[in-house]
């Protein structure tokens, strides 16, 4: 029996004259372009290459409305807030347009809300509240457009409102002074897959358009400054890095961040153990990003802001710091969540279930929804997790790529509160007298849309590789892949038949695992193998490997080396 559990999906070969057109570039390389959509040579061309946007931020609707309001509001000196959620992409989004507003000479102010105590998006006892203390413009970034009755409630308190948002729009688009959400069907921007820092990025790249070229005193800020914000939350919050303005940004911020000019994010990197020059999109996944995402998590998402927006290097280095401390935190809290979940499943004989649904009183709104995407790689179902509250409970959702979960919250929207989110990854409110029903509903959507599927982890191979044929020069080549990330994976390829020469475990509990390969007439490659170090003990002398190629760097040296993503044994497979 394999020791895998997961399904391999080889991308078919591609013809060899077609390759042959993919100008510059090794037949490898041009099958991964082509597996990526990329069909036509030259369109794969300028996704390697391009940097520049072709699209105006002008050509989003709302955006002319929006702009105009904000340069009246600054003329008249008349107080904005821009209210931000407070994940990652959110932080990033508030500290991007309140430096860009600042340097307009706008009287302005950041407002993200405490996730335990008002919850995600625009609250109407929020908007009161700044109405009531003089504010007359609230721009949202990541968040509200959902907040149909929010947004009513805003107006009616003599707020004008913008909202800016990425995320799926309901059925519903809320009354405000302007939406941008490239998501709005009569919207003509081409790309509708930014994050949120990426519709913020354009309405303040707008924004200091206007002002070059109309105002005496211009700007001190420029687009480019801010770039390394919209980076870092584009990759956090998991924009497709296959779509080209999403890749021209990331690619642009990864030189600014590397840089390292903002005093927030030095701070990062030194605590995180990142070097300037160095950091990849895979950096701001696994080092920035969680550490930003801590804040909002656990406390105020404003000590991130802070952060980020701070310009004193030894101020900087405290507030990351307090983020270091946080991180750790959240991590152990997670880790004693999910076994929670784990025993309560087991308990209540749901482990076969096509839907995974867990509460807990315990639970901190902060760490469910990190709960609920552990639990969806580990048992590959839909998941629930929700912190259960007094009268009403607040959940997170993640989703498997054969279940559209807020498409499945949307069929639920008569016993919710509020709900929104993507097809992997949403969220929602609901009354606890509600929570049963909505339970019961959520399995028979789920059981009558995964039904007769065998759910196993896929893993899309790129291309069929001779280890022997495996160099430098075409790990090298690979990179010009990058940044890679969220629906522009790095290149992976499988090879059969590959003798294993030594075979170890790893780490603290032996978990991952460690082989040399065979190569003819060369010296053998390492490979390591995160969390497959069950295969030591099962070692065989021939396997086939799933994995990726890199350059392991060690005392100063590097060497190639395989990143095994998954082992079958020959002829299994």
């Amino acid at each position: 029996m394999s020791l895998s559990s997961k399904r391999w999906l080889i991308s078919s070969k591609v013809a060899p004259e077609h390759l042959r057109q993919y100008r510059g570039m090794s037949p490898v390389l041009a099958q991964v372009l082509h597996n990526r959509g990329f069909t036509d040579p030259r369109a794969a061309n300028e996704f390697l290459y391009s940097k520049e946007i072709k699209s105006s931020p002008f050509d989003m609707k709302g955006m002319n409305k929006a702009v105009a309001r904000v340069r009246q509001a600054i003329k008249n000196r008349e107080p904005i807030i821009v209210y931000g959620d407070f994940d990652a992409d959110g932080v990033t989004s508030t500290v991007l347009l309140v430096s860009v507003l600042q340097s307009l000479n706008a009287v302005v102010k950041p407002y993200i809300p405490h996730r335990v105590d008002e919850g995600y998006g625009l609250n109407s006892h929020a908007l009161k509240k700044l109405a009531a203390a003089g504010v007359k413009v609230v721009i949202t970034v990541d968040c509200g457009i959902r907040s149909i009755d929010e947004v009513e409630d805003g107006k009616a308190a003599g707020l004008d409102l913008i909202v800016t948002d990425h995320h799926t729009i309901g059925p519903q688009v809320p009354d405000a002074l302007a939406v941008l959400n490239p998501k709005q069907e009569d919207c003509k921007y081409p790309e509708d897959m930014l994050a949120g820092v990426g519709v913020a990025y354009r309405f303040a790249e707008a924004l200091l358009t206007v002002a070059n070229g109309t105002d005496r005193h211009k700007p001190t800020l420029t687009p480019e400054m801010l770039l390394d914000l919209v980076a870092t939350g584009t990759v956090a919050d998991l924009a497709p890095l296959n779509r080209p303005e999403n890749r021209v940004l990331v690619r642009r911020g990864l030189e600014v961040l590397n840089r390292a000019q903002r005093p927030g994010i030095q701070a990062l990197l030194d605590v995180a153990g990142l070097k300037p020059g160095g950091v990849s999109a895979m950096s701001i996944g696994f080092g920035i990003g969680p550490r930003i995402n801590a804040a909002g998590r656990l406390e105020s998402a404003m000590v991130a802001y802070d952060l980020l927006s701070c310009e004193d290097a030894q101020q900087a280095l405290q507030w990351a710091e307090q983020l270091q401390a946080l991180n750790t935190k959240r991590q152990d809290m997670t880790r004693e969540a999910q076994e929670t979940v784990r025993a309560q499943l087991e308990q209540q004989q749901e482990m076969d279930k096509p839907l995974i649904f867990a509460s807990h009183h315990g639970f901190l709104p902060g760490i469910v929804g990190l709960v609920a995407g552990r639990l969806t790689e580990e048992f590959f179902r839909p998941t629930v997790v929700m912190e259960l509250g007094e009268h009403e409970s607040r959940a997170s959702c993640r989703s498997i790529p054969q279940f559209d979960i807020t498409h499945a919250l949307d069929h639920c929207a008569d016993l919710l509160v509020r709900h929104g989110g993507h097809a992997s990854a949403a969220g929602f409110t609901v009354l606890n007298e509600n929570i049963p029903a909505l339970k019961k509903r959520l399995m028979d959507i789920a059981e009558d849309a995964l039904q007769g599927q065998e759910l196993l982890p896929n893993i899309e191979v790129d291309a069929e590789l001779d280890v022997h044929h495996l160099s430098d020069e075409l790990c090298a080549e690979l990179t010009l892949l990058e940044p890679t990330g969220y629906h522009n994976p790095a290149p992976t390829f499988v090879s059969r038949n590959v003798r294993v020469l030594e075979c170890r475990t790893v780490g603290k509990e032996g978990q991952h695992l460690k082989m040399r390969v065979a190569r003819a007439g060369q010296p053998p490659l390492d490979a390591i193998g995160f969390n497959l170090g069950a295969w030591a003990a099962h070692k065989p002398d021939r396997v086939d490997l799933v994995y990726q190629l890199e350059m392991n760097e060690w005392n100063g040296r590097q060497s190639l080396q395989l990143n095994v993503q998954d082992i079958h044994r020959v002829g299994e497979h």
